[in-house]
């Protein structure tokens, strides 16, 4: 299967539209079922531990949020990438 101009400008607009985002953003939050989807499938301590140890088990309730912080690069990294990708497919001959 050949990759069309189309689907070229759509996953260009869509890095594009991230790398916008990425840029705008300091700083991410990730709530309690994430980070804990993200722990179990990573084999995360903090899962392990509390698994084996009723007494360092998190309390039912209480909030497991993670702060992440992107790198900066990452923005710009995506933008690019997206901004080379609608160039490339408008430089592209039209589909027949």
């Amino acid at each position: 299967m050949e990759i069309t101009r189309n689907q070229y400008y759509m996953a260009g607009l869509v890095l594009l539209l991230l790398g916008i985002q990425f840029r705008m953003i300091e700083s991410v939050e990730l709530k309690d079922q994430f980070a804990k989807f993200i722990a179990e499938r990573t084999d995360h301590p903090l899962i392990s531990v509390s698994s084996q140890s009723p007494l360092l088990a998190p309390v039912e309730g209480a909030a497991i949020n993670r702060l992440v912080h992107p790198p900066e690069w990452i923005g710009w990294m995506l933008a690019s990438l997206g901004s080379v990708l609608v160039l490339h497919s408008l430089a592209m001959p039209k589909s027949p």
